[in-house]
């Protein structure tokens, strides 16, 4: 497997003569880094005005590695070789290397640039990205690749302080500048009509863009915002280390990595508005850094969030009277470490009469919005602070706490709240403070631990009886000044007392049921499953020509063809049992088959739009402006499918032996509205406004360009 590692962006408050000036003092050996032998100079040009100096330098290197591995491989030191292109006029100095000992079995190599700052021409930009992948070391991989990564962990460490070792050393000598190159006389003409900011080496080729790095502001830095194509170098692909280190925390050089590339892969992918970077970090950091652990988990969330419109649930949605006056929460200053603190004194709240008054659904929203006011905090509190605050504290009082917390439906939403928190607010929860903890907690914490993840149940303490007060208690995490006064202190906390919910207010079971159906599932859009053999279609009648058809989709998981056809009658509705040929019914979501296998392309249905291929993770919206009355199909298509398996669908066993298979599955969230030409500009503009409402994810989105009629592509 190859291991890549990309660096965020590094600046040094001094000008970049300077900078140079203490690079080269690296050569021909560094103290600070002892593995560096030696190294030797093998290739040398200059230009004749100066301005050009590519340098090309043989290095020997000293390995740390068990002494039995060298004896293996038979030598005591490693070659390396780095290639260095400084341009005095342009400013920048391009830096390739690559591994000389064992090229046929170990490939290594490395970019690195230092140039000026963007907004400050007095400051030095420097990052760097490598790659290494071990194809085969003597059945010894594994261990060389961690050898690998170990060593090239610690000299990236070290990196910026070398520089300021050796500006140090030139401060100590009197150097503290150095003049700026400037055009012998002979050659002032030729410079004057030079074009700037040309590529020099051509040993490393980086675009323009790849040298402007957005490092100053930190608006743009931490915003979430991206181009619908973003291009490898824009302000948005980059981050600064110091901006890291102010709102993130301190990261090992390879953490930072995993954070940079999987948010470029995120931008990539996703075509349109991406997560904030503490967001991003916090789902690597619940799967220890694996990206594609992390990606995997990151994505299934994002598609949770558009679907259910929690990104805009502070917004819209207001908690019935009933949750404001009994449930037993709220928030209440913050601990000692600056993190937001919540107070739940669950002990004192009726969980059977809140589910009975308003079902399960309308606890889990507002759990949803607890948390998402959770994450507001966090940020605040990292400005108020000056450091970075990703979680929260939790405060949980017991006093009161009997068998009627153990209802079954109690327990059974409490199971599925934690659930839902746990796969789309990881590592939220800083410390949770379990006070006053009576006789029957061991029965509802063996209910409900096997639901919590292990990290989490780390971050838990859990104090019986007045435990709380003594050493290693309550004071240790929260000042005096804001203890609540239920727990003996003096601060009023504002938190609802609870008490029983009246059973004036409770619900029949079919009240709940109508009501769990429109709060989960109010939302515009539909989901269905696409199969190898086994398209998604949906049927749109049109009565008046030059109507417009509009449609919104993400693509969930696999790549899919998206496709229209118009035919003059109607297909037949599909079959109501779940194995006939026209309708597919399977755990993963809808699926409906409209066009009858025995119709013929060209004669029976048309296309009237080319196939739009759609790649996972896309976000496409377009309209297509029909020509004809009649009946329009929507299809959504298996992409490996030949382009004539439209005409010839599957029989049952086929598609039955298709849906064995996983990877032939794709799934689709859909939305589709017909409007009339003469509102098509005001009704595209609601499109839009509901469009931004599902998730920043999908601001920017594709669109079917193919389109012969009309079409139009958010904004």
């Amino acid at each position: 497997m190859v291991q890549k590692y990309q660096s965020p962006v590094r600046v040094y408050k001094h000008p970049f003569e300077l900078i140079m000036a203490a690079y080269e003092r690296r050569f021909p050996t560094c103290p600070l880094i002892p593995m560096f032998v030696a190294s030797d100079t093998v290739n040398e040009y200059k230009s004749e005005d100066e301005a050009i100096h590519v340098i090309e330098r043989r290095c020997k290197l000293d390995i740390d590695a068990p002494r039995l591995l060298k004896k293996i491989a038979g030598v005591d030191y490693v070659y390396f070789v780095q290639k260095n292109s400084l341009n005095r006029r342009e400013r920048t100095l391009h830096i390739e290397a690559y591994n000389e000992t064992f090229s046929n079995r170990v490939i290594i190599n490395e970019h690195c640039s230092y140039t000026v700052h963007p907004d400050n021409e007095d400051w030095t930009c420097f990052e760097q990205s490598a790659s290494l992948d071990i194809k085969s070391f003597f059945g010894f991989e594994s261990t060389v690749e961690k050898i690998a990564m170990k060593q090239y962990t610690s000299n990236i460490k070290k990196g910026k302080e070398i520089i300021e070792y050796y500006l140090k050393q030139l401060e100590e000598e009197g150097i503290t500048s150095v003049p700026r190159w400037t055009p012998p006389v002979a050659c002032k003409s030729e410079s004057s009509t030079s074009h700037p900011r040309r590529p020099v080496s051509p040993a490393i080729n980086i675009p323009e863009s790849a040298t402007k790095e957005g490092l100053n502001n930190k608006e743009i830095l931490n915003s979430s915002s991206s181009p619908s194509e973003p291009t490898a170098g824009t302000p948005d692909d980059k981050l600064d280390a110091d901006y890291i280190k102010r709102y993130l925390g301190d990261l090992t050089p390879m953490q930072e990595s995993c954070l940079i590339r999987l948010r470029q892969w995120l931008q990539e992918t996703h075509k349109g508005k991406i997560p904030k970077d503490e967001h991003i970090l916090r789902f690597l950091r619940a799967r220890d850094f694996n990206i594609d652990k992390a990606r995997e988990i990151l994505c299934q969330s994002l598609t949770w969030r558009k679907q259910h419109q929690v990104d805009y649930i502070l917004d819209t949605w207001n908690p019935p009277q009933v949750l404001q006056d009994y449930y037993a929460g709220g928030w209440h200053h913050h601990d000692k470490d600056g993190r937001p603190l919540y107070v739940l004194r669950l002990g004192q709240m009726d969980t059977k009469g809140l589910v009975r008054a308003l079902g399960e659904e309308a606890l889990l929203r507002y759990v949803l919005s607890i948390n998402e006011e959770g994450l507001r905090r966090c940020e605040e509190n990292t400005k108020v602070f000056g450091r970075p605050i990703s979680s929260w504290t939790c405060l949980v009082d017991l006093e009161g706490l009997n068998m009627r917390h153990l209802w079954r439906p109690g327990v059974k939403a409490l199971l599925r709240i934690i659930e839902v928190v746990e796969a789309n607010y990881p590592e939220t929860l800083g410390r949770l403070l379990i006070l006053r903890a009576p006789r029957v907690f061991p029965v509802l914490w063996t209910l409900v631990s096997p639901f919590i993840d292990d990290n989490t149940r780390k971050k838990f303490l859990i104090y019986a009886g007045n435990d709380y007060q003594g050493p290693g208690g309550l004071l240790d995490y929260i000042d005096k000044e804001i203890i609540p006064d239920f727990l003996g202190g003096e601060c009023m906390c504002e938190v609802p007392e609870g008490g029983l919910v009246p059973k004036s207010l409770y619900r029949t079971a079919e009240e709940l049921e109508n009501e769990d159906i429109k709060l989960w599932t109010e939302t515009i859009y539909q989901s269905a499953s696409v199969f190898k053999g086994a398209p998604h279609e949906v049927l749109i009648q049109i009565v008046d020509a030059s109507s417009v058809i509009t449609w919104d989709f993400d693509v969930c998981k696999g790549d899919i063809v998206f496709n229209i056809f118009h035919s003059k009658r109607a297909p037949q509705p599909p079959k109501k049992d779940s194995l006939g040929a026209h309708s597919i019914t399977s755990p993963g979501g809808n699926n409906v088959q409209l066009i009858d296998k025995v119709w013929q392309l060209g004669r029976d249905y048309s296309m009237v739009e080319s196939p739009l291929i759609c790649k996972e993770g896309e976000s496409v919206q377009g309209s297509h402006v029909t020509r004809w009355p009649g009946f329009y199909i929507l299809q959504w298509k298996f992409h490996s499918m030949p382009a004539c398996a439209t005409t010839n669908l599957p029989r049952v066993d086929d598609v039955l032996a298709s849906l064995q298979v996983s990877s032939h599955k794709c799934k689709v969230m859909y939305y589709t509205e017909v409007i009339g030409s003469e509102d098509f500009r005001g009704s595209m503009t609601s499109l839009e406004s509901s469009h931004s409402g599902f998730s920043q994810l999908s601001a920017a989105t594709t669109s079917s360009s193919q389109s012969h009629s009309s079409s139009m592509i958010s904004r």
